[in-house]
């Protein structure tokens, strides 16, 4: 019932409109129109409002014909740079770009996905129960459109996102993740003249990073420090300097704990910094820890886990699930009440200019994804 070169058309239609963060309206309004003229009713939401874009999360609803709970399907409309005019090129079964940009597969490999399924109950009329699309924003750059959609417009208590490279596997545990910021302030001064004068803003902040345990923590934990911004020049003592990091875990209180710690090494660095002469004056710090997302854990018997593993025994496959050490809008979701899945497409390479997905996987996704819906009917 999946038709492959409808899903390959609208793919290459999509990853053709620009929409990196921020600016998604062109992709929106798209989406929006094509929605529509499958059955939708659709409204756009004020988060791009709150985060400064030129547009808000796309809210599609299809009624149903089938009394069954509500079931979320979502995707992310913006991508990454280098995303501005995107050249799809198809060999061999498979897309990739021309080289010169990113190809977009993440997240519009799904967004093609959610249309060519939805396109497919429309046209042969097939039984589901009410659906909510939720198309969001600023997934790139921080779950922002997720994180500002006001659930109140959404019903559904479960659903599923797609998201992901893997099309053999359900994500149903994530980590949650503290966003860290430092900025030290110390005291310029000429380098060569009087450089006791000074304090060395990126001096203390390295004393500070050289004492932590960075990268893979344990089975569950990772932490990076991966901004370092400061200094004017080589012969200025540099007076600032803005340290940005992450702390990433499945269990909340290491990441509490390890949030800590890496506050704790960063206030005893300016703490214990002494000065070569009473004019320098000491050092001042300014942290800032938010969280970023919420961790994920659904329960493998949970029915949106044993749904889909259900869906892919029916076509002959199997379906695990998986643990992953990335976020996406179900972090969110997750946090706000809906148990949300999240599936793969098959796009590799994401965040990179040698991005690509086979069509082929891509129409796996779909096959499943119509067959979740199939059986939440019955």
């Amino acid at each position: 019932m999946i038709h492959p070169e409808r899903l390959a058309e609208i793919f290459t239609r999509l990853v053709k409109i620009d929409s990196v963060s921020r600016n998604e309206a062109n992709i929106c309004n798209e989406l929006q129109n094509i929605l529509e003229a499958i059955g939708a009713d659709t409204f756009i939401d004020h988060a791009g409002d709150a985060v400064g874009g030129n547009t808000g999360n796309l809210i599609a609803r299809f009624v149903g014909n089938v009394d069954a709970p509500v079931m979320m399907l979502c995707a992310h409309m913006d991508t990454v740079e280098p995303g501005i005019g995107v050249k799809p090129q198809f060999k061999d079964g498979v897309f990739t770009s021309d080289g010169a940009t990113i190809l977009g597969a993440d997240d519009k490999s799904a967004i093609a996905v959610l249309i060519e399924v939805l396109t497919t109950i429309h046209e042969e009329r097939l039984p589901h129960g009410p659906l909510e699309v939720v198309l969001t924003i600023c997934e790139e750059i921080g779950l922002l459109g997720a994180k500002h959609l006001d659930i109140n417009h959404i019903k559904a208590r479960f659903g599923y996102v797609l998201d992901t490279t893997d099309t053999t596997g359900i994500v149903n545990r994530a980590p949650g993740a503290n966003h860290l910021e430092f900025i030290v302030n110390g005291k310029d001064a000429h380098a060569g003249a009087a450089p006791e004068k000074g304090i060395n803003a990126i001096a203390i902040a390295s004393k500070a990073i050289a004492g932590l345990t960075l990268g893979r923590i344990d089975h569950e934990t990772t932490c990076n420090i991966g901004v370092i911004q400061g200094g004017v020049a080589t012969n200025i003592i540099p007076s600032q300097v803005v340290v940005k990091g992450e702390v990433r875990s499945h269990d909340s209180q290491k990441l509490a704990n390890l949030t800590q710690t890496i506050v704790t090494a960063f206030e005893a660095a300016v703490r214990d910094f002494r000065p070569q002469s009473a004019e320098a004056g000491n050092p001042r710090l300014e942290i800032s820890v938010e969280p970023d997302f919420a961790c994920t854990h659904i329960p493998e018997d949970h029915p949106v886990v044993s749904l889909a593993m259900k869906a892919a025994q029916n076509l002959g496959r199997t379906l695990k699930p998986r643990t992953t050490g990335g976020g996406a809008d179900a972090n969110v979701f997750f946090s706000k009440g809906i148990m949300t899945g999240v599936l793969g497409t098959g796009m590799r390479d994401m965040h990179t200019v040698r991005e690509s997905v086979k069509l082929s996987d891509m129409v796996e996704a779909a096959e499943l994804l119509l067959e979740i819906i199939r059986l939440h009917s019955l």
